[in-house]
């Protein structure tokens, strides 16, 4: 393992100096890495002794615009009074500030593709978290790394024996992402996360043909996107048992690994129990992947489809096997005891690959609940691409409206909660992984957005996008490598333990939430403000794949949209 030089560490200490000095006067927050020159363009300004803001030049301090600040509002969860600017207005190109009285913002830009390099970003994050492959330095720059983790020999552990595949018997199950800041595998995380990725496809091909991230990959005929959600597809297979289509719910060392580079980790991993969540999710995942790769590799297409049939006919049979942690497992759990929600996504997506209506006599879709989807919270997945795919049109067009109905009426709830937002933010619930959560707002802003065409939707998507890089209460681009004030100390093994003062870009760290469960010292218990950049801290500066998937959706969407 590397060691930072002397250098290194000085170089971080005068950096986190100037950061410190320069955020103590920047009490301004806004998108730290810019706007679209037709965009909605709003900061967030502490209450001061003025009414008056204005944008300038970042270089010649000259003013360009000036307008008036909205009226105070209080926001509850950091407890501040604070102020809009709005400067949509403000057109032109360039690299700006926002200034208000004695307060000044970061520089930020205007232009168009203005969010592009955190799009390319964000998605090859995913690479930087692969299993069982060198990362070479000619993709992976300087966080090029040896291969962790080939998962060649995984052992069948004792919740998971059956008369086929006893206790300790081996098989193969390489590939997949790294979950989090660890180094295992899990099947309903990783479903959620590949399956956001393979929605983003669906919904815009073009745009997802279009860019590269320079990944091994790269110059085949297949769009980067779906490259990278093959390498967590290939380990998804794997992970079914193919005597009985059942999956397997993770794939895991009896406990985390410490600090250390992937490849230095050489504990037994262990493929563990069998579930109903496993098994629906691997179901739904895989009926998107035999539409989404028909064009391009059929076999593998068919596959996928047979693989989602066996794993839906072992959930039938198994409708109530929830995961409980075995006593030597001490790794994260996924445990959720109601799949009700995994049967609607599972039979939704089946429903429109097979097109069978079949698998949604299983489940009521007018009674399921819409929400903001998360890896225990998946039925809102299957409405979603049943209303893209116009899959509902096979059933009375009532019953169509209602849903479609349902979920605008939901996204509606949200745009009204961001308007009446201190922050123009619709989060009210800081939860673990709070930025997920604000990212999967903007997603279902977008979903709307297409529906409708109401462009209400396509800015609420933006306002999501604005707080998670920078117009929130911590002052935070949550985003690693992206603004002015980043992440620099993430909770993630191979960032921490490489002895590169920068962590990998393109993470989005969990963001604040008050529930402090690592033991760690932070500022506050306010939610909004309950943040800390530091390793220690798993509760608020971790990563994972299933936040960085609905980041990636979300510019690459607005991307694609705002062009």
């Amino acid at each position: 393992m590397k060691k930072k030089t002397y250098f290194q560490k000085l170089t971080l200490f005068i950096s986190f100096l100037i950061v410190s000095c320069y955020s103590s006067a920047q009490e301004i927050k806004l998108n730290q890495v810019g706007f679209y020159p037709s965009a909605t363009k709003i900061a967030v300004v502490p209450l001061g002794n003025t009414d008056d803001f204005e944008v300038i030049d970042a270089k010649t301090q000259k003013s360009l615009y000036q307008a008036k600040l909205k009226p105070a509002q209080h926001w509850e969860y950091s407890d501040e009074n604070v102020r809009i600017a709005n400067f949509s207005e403000f057109k032109k190109q360039g690299t700006f500030q926002v200034k208000s009285g004695d307060q000044i913002s970061h520089p930020f830009e205007i232009r168009a593709q203005i969010h592009q390099t955190v799009a390319k970003a964000a998605l090859k994050a995913f690479y930087y978290n692969r299993a069982s492959i060198d990362l070479e330095a000619q993709y992976a720059g300087t966080w090029a790394r040896k291969a962790g983790h080939p998962d060649d020999e995984i052992l069948v552990h004792a919740s998971a024996a059956s008369a086929s595949r006893p206790e300790g018997f081996k098989f193969s199950a390489p590939k997949g992402w790294y979950d989090a800041g660890d180094y295992n595998k899990y099947i309903v995380n990783s479903g959620i996360s590949t399956y956001t990725l393979l929605l983003l496809y669906e919904q815009f091909p073009e745009y997802c043909q279009k860019l590269s991230i320079d990944i091994p990959e790269s110059n085949n005929q297949t769009p980067d996107i779906l490259d990278e959600a093959r390498w967590n597809l290939d380990w998804m297979f794997a992970m079914q048992d193919p005597t009985d289509g059942g999956v397997y719910h993770k794939l895991t060392e009896l406990s985390f690994s410490g600090m250390v580079m992937p490849d230095q980790v050489k504990a037994a991993r262990f493929a563990v129990m069998k579930t109903t969540a496993a098994a629906l999710d691997f179901a739904a995942v895989m009926a998107v992947a035999h539409r989404t790769y028909k064009k391009f590799d059929l076999p593998f297409a068919t596959k996928c489809l047979e693989a989602a049939r066996k794993a839906w006919d072992w959930a039938e049979k198994n409708p109530e096997i929830y995961y409980k942690q075995p006593k030597d497992v001490n790794t994260g759990a996924y445990g959720d005891n109601s799949v009700k929600d995994e049967f609607v996504w599972a039979a939704s997506e089946l429903c429109i690959s097979s097109g069978e209506t079949k698998y949604l006599d299983r489940v009521d879709l007018l009674e399921s609940e819409i929400n903001i989807p998360s890896w225990n919270q998946v039925s809102t997945l299957g409405v979603i691409s049943l209303l893209h795919h116009n899959a509902l049109s096979k059933f009375s067009p009532t019953y169509k409206d209602s849903i479609a109905k349902k979920f605008i009426q939901f996204t509606e709830e949200l745009l009204q909660k961001t308007q009446s937002s201190a922050y123009q933010v619709g989060i009210t619930e800081f939860v673990w992984g709070s930025n997920s959560t604000v990212a999967n707002i903007g997603l279902l802003a977008i979903q709307a957005y297409q529906l409708t065409k109401n462009q209400a939707y396509l800015t609420l998507a933006l306002h999501h996008l604005d707080y998670i890089l920078g117009r929130n209460a911590t002052r935070y681009s949550f985003v690693t490598g992206h603004g002015d004030k980043t992440p620099m100390h993430i909770h993630h093994r191979p960032s921490e333990a490489d002895g590169i003062a920068e962590p990998i870009p393109g993470f989005l760290a969990g963001g604040p939430q008050p529930g402090q469960q690592d033991g760690c010292a932070y500022p506050t218990k306010l939610p909004a403000k309950c943040y800390v950049d530091d390793v220690c801290s798993y509760s608020t500066n971790e990563i994972a794949i299933n936040w960085n998937a609905p980041l990636v959706y979300l510019v690459w969407a607005l991307e694609a949209l705002m062009r």
